[in-house]
C-alpha cells in the first residue's frame, strides 16, 4: 500500500468525474487555481476534436481542505462534465422506461470487445464511457495536486512532442519550455511544429488519426527514490506500470531507451564524477543515459521517460468490424473523437510520473504535516555527500 492513495470514478459522458486522494500531509497550500493550468494544458493541442469545444473543465475541491491548506484528511475533487446535458437519458443513473439504442458495432483498437466480452455487456456504451480518455482529465488533477507537493521541494515537470506521424523533431540540447509551451503540437522547434502540423491536417483530410513519441523529463528528483529489494519497489518498473496505464500509451523508455541496446556499454554507462557540491548535489553523473534511474532508484540526474502513443481508433472513415450482435461484418461504430492527442498526452504522462514521484517521496519521507516532511528530507539531504566532507559524525 503507497504513501499518496487515489481514486478516480466517472464515465465520459456522465455527470462528472470525481477523485479522491488520500496521505497528502497537512498543511500544504492548496488551491483550485494549483490544479487549473495542466487540466487547461490538457485540453489544448492541434488535432483536437469538439468535445474540447464543449468542456471548460475546472476541478473543485470539495473535501480535505481548509482556508487554501489541507488537513491531512482525503482531498476529494470534482470535474464537471458540461457535455452531461446532452446524455441525461442515454447516461441516467436511475432506471428509465425509454428505449436507448444500443452500441454494437465495435470498433478496433478499442476495450469494446474485450470489455463487453468480460462483463457480460450486450451494449458497448457500458465499456466505453470508462475506458474512454476523459477519465485522464481526473488524472490531470490528481496529478496536479501531486506536483504542487513536489514543487515544494523543487521537483518540476515538462514534457515535448519528439513525433507525429513521420513528422519528427531534432530537439536543441537546451530547449526552450516557453516555446514548447506556444506551440500547438507542442514541438521544441518551429520547424518541428510546421511539419507536425502538416502531417495532422494531411491525416484529417483523410478520415485518419496519428499517434507519435513524446518525452517527459522531471527535474530536482533526490538520489534514492524506489528501491532495488522488490521487483514491485523499483522506481523505473513503477514508472512505466503508469505510462502504460494512459489509454493509447503502447510503449515506454527511459534515457537512452533502444538507442542504448545497439551501443557498447562503455558508451551507454553514466560515468560518475568526483565530489563536487554543484547546484546543491554532491553527486553528478558525466552523462545522463540512464534517464536518472539505475537499479530501480533515481539517481539525482534529471529523470528523462520517453513514450509511445498509437494514433486513435476511432476513425472519421471507419474501419470494417463486426456487430457485437450477429457477429455479421460492419463499419465501426464511430464516436465523436480526435485527430492526434500526442501533444495533450503529454501533459497526462507529466501527470502519472507526478502521482508515481509523489507516493515514493511521501514513502521515503514520511510525515504527517509538510513540516515533518521539510525536516524528514533535510536530514536525508545532509547525509549525502561522501563522508570526507559531511564533517564530524
Amino acid at each position: 500500500m503507497g504513501s499518496f492513495r487515489w481514486l478516480t470514478a466517472g464515465e465520459s459522458h456522465g455527470k462528472g468525474l470525481t477523485a479522491v486522494i488520500e496521505g497528502l500531509p497537512a498543511g500544504l497550500p492548496l488551491t483550485e487555481d494549483d490544479l487549473a493550468r495542466d487540466l487547461e494544458r490538457r485540453q489544448g493541442g492541434y488535432g483536437r476534436g469538439g468535445r474540447m469545444k464543449i468542456e471548460k473543465d475546472r476541478a473543485e475541491i470539495t473535501a480535505g481542505v481548509r482556508h487554501g491548506l489541507t488537513l491531512g484528511s482525503p482531498v476529494a475533487l470534482w470535474v464537471q462534465n458540461r457535455d452531461w446535458a446532452n446524455w441525461t437519458t442515454k447516461m441516467a443513473v436511475e432506471p428509465i422506461e425509454d428505449e436507448i439504442e444500443r452500441v454494437t458495432r465495435l470498433r478496433p483498437g478499442h476495450a469494446d470487445l474485450a470489455g463487453a466480452l468480460k462483463y457480460g455487456f450486450d451494449d458497448v456504451r457500458n465499456v466505453l464511457e470508462r475506458a474512454s480518455a476523459r477519465e485522464t482529465t481526473a488524472r490531470v488533477a490528481v496529478g496536479g495536486v501531486a506536483k504542487r507537493l513536489l514543487g515544494e521541494f523543487g521537483v518540476s515537470f515538462w514534457s515535448h512532442t519528439l513525433s507525429i506521424g513521420e513528422a519528427r523533431a531534432d530537439p536543441p540540447a537546451s530547449i526552450n519550455w516557453e516555446a514548447v509551451e506556444a506551440s500547438p503540437v507542442r514541438a521544441a522547434t518551429a520547424a518541428a511544429t510546421e511539419a507536425m502540423v502538416a502531417a495532422i491536417d494531411g491525416a484529417k483530410h483523410e478520415g485518419d488519426t496519428l499517434g507519435g513519441e513524446l518525452e517527459v523529463r522531471v527535474k530536482g528528483v533526490p538520489p534514492g527514490l524506489g528501491s532495488y529489494v522488490h521487483w514491485d519497489r523499483k522506481l523505473d518498473g513503477r514508472l512505466a506500470q503508469a505510462i502504460c496505464s494512459i489509454n493509447a500509451f503502447k510503449g515506454v523508455a527511459f534515457g537512452g531507451g533502444f538507442d542504448t541496446a545497439a551501443a557498447p556499454g562503455s558508451k551507454v554507462h553514466d560515468v560518475i564524477l568526483p565530489f563536487d557540491q554543484w547546484e546543491g548535489r554532491p553527486w553528478r553523473h558525466a552523462t545522463n543515459n540512464a534517464g536518472g534511474i539505475e537499479g530501480g532508484m533515481s539517481t539525482g540526474e534529471e529523470i528523462v521517460v520517453r513514450c509511445a502513443v498509437k494514433p486513435i481508433p476511432t476513425l472519421a472513415h471507419p474501419l470494417p468490424s463486426v456487430d457485437l450482435d450477429t457477429g455479421a461484418e460492419v463499419l465501426a461504430h464511430y464516436e465523436r473523437s480526435d485527430v492526434c492527442v500526442v501533444p495533450a498526452a503529454g501533459v497526462v504522462a507529466e501527470a502519472m510520473l507526478a502521482i508515481v514521484l509523489a507516493d515514493e517521496w511521501l514513502i521515503k519521507f514520511g510525515g504527517d504535516t509538510l513540516d515533518q516532511l521539510r525536516a524528514n528530507v533535510a536530514g536525508y539531504m545532509s547525509t549525502l555527500a561522501p563522508r570526507a566532507h559531511r564533517g564530524a559524525d
